[in-house]
């Protein structure tokens, strides 16, 4: 019964997908929106479930290495924080997080691409006006600063807020449309009126991000976002290697021109010679001592020895360190695993979504969770040179969580527009409005 010459038995499933598939293809070749007419099903909720599983082991990490943190800072600073301090502060973060995805997958994708210049815009207002407040005007109670970088506001009441995650959410929506527009006029590869606005876009991101903020680690994701957005985009392979030789140069002058992360590069360059007692290399010694000391199982809930002011930034960046000592090699695995299957899922979605901002939004939060995974996991194995940004979802921190959430709550919204068949854009400028579809990849009977 599966096959299209089955006699036409009218509840054939495989028939009745291959009909819609025939007139949607008509209807397409003579120029009309068939986006309009395909029906919500069912959003993925395998997405959801990797989410919520990566979310409640964050929530046991922080809970786990939350007193040793307090009583560091409680003998280090003179402060008053009690044992509890942190898991309820990340507790109200995952609340904060969950009230973002739901907004995100209720409010129509299209009324926040009709905005998305306003969305953009608050991103980058939002990081002017800290460079204003934290290195012009040095108003501390308002923009709080670390070794020489600003990079949150502070927020009576609910903590800190740091604008660079705005603008990440920004860039995400307004390239969607800005590329979307282009691929359907056949502009994509146009240096003029694509390639140099992009760029442009670019360069003022990383200036407030990179360069003001000091924050490579983000300005490395933000960028993430940018390019998984131009490969899904049809761009021509010249034009797309030109831009990553740009963007190499790039890196290697952010690179040179600042001291600290000269002396990160060369700290990595020594490999496992790097130790505890050289000060460039105590944070990465102490986080593969980390790693290594939790064997196959972990020393167990609430047992990290490193956790008690040893590795630095425990609860926040080099929280996979505390990971491997606390849950072991196979709890490593488990965790990396869920990354791997929730992106995975994300990025299956690309090639069933007939619309173009769909496709790339979707790229969009792929690359953005993609970056923050990799460069974290990396940095605290010793894959690469040491750089500070959160681990999705393990990490302490509200604003990283909440912005991701929404990012993932807009997939989840677009994840109950997919077909049936693999959609395959085509690349040749010259070939715009013309698809291809490939070999059909049905879903289950039921709605996904």
């Amino acid at each position: 019964m599966g096959n299209w010459r089955c006699g036409g038995i009218p509840r054939c499933v495989s028939c009745d997908r291959r009909r819609t598939y025939l007139v949607r293809e008509s209807l397409r070749r003579v120029g009309i929106n068939t986006q309009s007419l395909l029906r919500r099903h069912n959003p993925d909720y395998r997405i959801l479930t990797y989410t919520v599983i990566l979310v409640v082991i964050g929530l046991i990490i922080i809970f786990a290495i939350g007193p040793q943190r307090a009583n560091v800072l409680n003998e280090s600073f003179g402060s008053d924080l009690s044992d509890t301090y942190f898991v309820i502060k990340q507790a109200s973060s995952v609340v904060a997080a969950v009230a973002a995805f739901v907004v995100a997958y209720r409010v129509s994708l299209d009324w926040m691409l009709r905005r998305r210049l306003g969305i953009l815009l608050t991103g980058f207002a939002a990081c002017f006006l800290l460079v204003l407040l934290g290195n012009v005007l040095h108003m501390e109670s308002v923009a709080q600063c670390a070794l020489g970088a600003c990079r949150w506001f502070v927020v009576p009441g609910l903590g800190t807020v740091q604008p660079a995650e705005i603008l990440k959410f920004g860039l995400l929506i307004y390239l969607a449309g800005f590329l979307a527009a282009r691929m359907r006029t056949g502009l994509i590869n146009d240096r003029d009126k694509t390639i140099i606005p992009v760029i442009i876009l670019m360069a003022a991101a990383a200036l407030f991000v990179i360069v003001l903020q000091k924050d490579l680690g983000t300005g490395i994701a933000t960028v993430s976002i940018v390019v998984s957005m131009f490969v899904v985009s049809g761009m021509h392979r010249q034009v797309g290697l030109a831009l990553l030789g740009l963007l190499l140069v790039a890196g290697l002058l952010v690179i040179i021109t600042a001291p600290h992360r000269i002396d990160r590069v060369m700290t990595f360059l020594k490999g496992d010679e790097a130790s505890v007692d050289d000060a460039s290399g105590y944070h990465i010694a102490h986080a593969k001592i980390a790693i290594g000391s939790g064997g196959v199982l972990g020393v167990g809930i609430g047992n990290s020895v490193q956790a008690a002011g040893y590795l630095p930034e425990a609860i926040n960046d080099s929280v996979f360190a505390i990971l491997g000592e606390t849950f072991g090699f196979v709890g490593l695995v488990f965790i990396l695993v869920m990354f791997y299957l929730l992106l995975v899922r994300i990025l299956g979605l690309i090639d069933r979504l007939e619309k173009p901002e769909y496709r790339l939004i979707v790229a969009g939060v792929f690359g953005w969770i993609a970056s923050h995974v990799v460069i974290n996991v990396a940095a605290m194995t010793g894959l690469m040179p040491l750089t500070g940004i959160t681990l999705p979802f393990l990490s302490f921190g509200g604003t990283s969580l909440v912005f991701i959430a929404a990012a993932l709550g807009v997939v989840f919204q677009i994840s109950r527009y997919t077909v049936h068949t693999r959609i395959k854009e085509e690349t040749n400028e010259d070939s715009r409005g013309r698809r291809g579809v490939g070999r059909p990849r049905y879903a289950s009977r039921r709605s996904r």
